[in-house]
């Protein structure tokens, strides 16, 4: 099995999308009221509005990833229909990639290392043209997180330009326990990924089940590592080198 460091079973990273207001006004004091670290792939238009706040996380050693500059996702979603995958080149995607992260360094002072598929979909054009983008997010980023996957991701053999990315949505503490006690066993490594926090009527985590969250990772007792998903994603390579 892959070994963590200080002797931790599993490792677990918090991950939230979009730069969402609720993120900063309910998540952040709970993860530093724990201590926890987590990754924050945002909306530049976002953070735009909520910039000193923003700053404030990133001074908390809360990590600010890449999420695209528009979050283009498949035209079969009408929010999307107008900015749709289908109708992007691999050149278009690499721009959007490079322009989020040049906002982000203007807006922010920081470079994003790792970045979040939009809706987790991975490829451009359509039918025989349709091409992955995988290989653009391993040329730019340290690490790439997925969206809805099914499986804790292996350190030893899961690919960093597609961690595997676990919906932390709408769900309650046990459930998610469920994943986290999987990881454990697995030795592996478990990414929620998130939206919201809040009484949302989706795509939310309520404030209770992220705390509890919190709580239950860094007990020590459960040795799990909680940390962004740049640090573990480059403990993971020293550790493959």
């Amino acid at each position: 099995m892959f070994k963590w460091p200080n002797g931790a079973r599993a490792a677990v990273s918090l991950s939230f999308d979009d730069a969402r207001p609720s993120q900063v006004d309910l998540g952040v004091p709970i993860l530093n009221a724990h201590g926890v670290r987590a990754t924050f792939y945002v909306s530049p238009p976002n953070i735009a509005q909520r910039r000193p706040q923003w700053q404030d996380a990133l001074a908390a050693g809360h990590e600010i990833g890449n999420h695209t500059l528009s979050h283009p996702c498949t035209g079969n979603f009408p929010w999307s229909r107008a900015n749709a995958l289908e109708d992007y080149t691999l050149e278009r995607m690499e721009q959007e990639l490079i322009a989020a992260n040049q906002f982000i360094d203007q807006t922010l002072g920081v470079t994003p290392r790792t970045f979040a598929y939009p809706c987790g979909q991975k490829f451009v054009g359509r039918g025989e043209a349709a091409q992955s983008y995988v290989p653009l997010v391993a040329k730019h980023f340290l690490a790439g997180r997925g969206f809805k996957d099914e499986s804790v991701h292996d350190p030893l053999a899961g690919d960093l330009a597609q961690v595997m990315g676990i919906d932390g949505d709408d769900q309650s503490f046990d459930r998610l326990t469920v994943w986290i006690d999987q990881a454990v066993q697995a030795g592996g490594w478990l990414v929620f990924a998130m939206h919201d926090v809040g009484d949302f009527p989706r795509q939310a985590i309520h404030p209770d089940v992220l705390e509890a969250v919190c709580r239950y990772c860094t007990r020590p007792a459960n040795g799990i590592w909680m940390d962004t998903v740049a640090t573990v994603a480059a403990y993971i390579v020293r550790g493959q080198t």
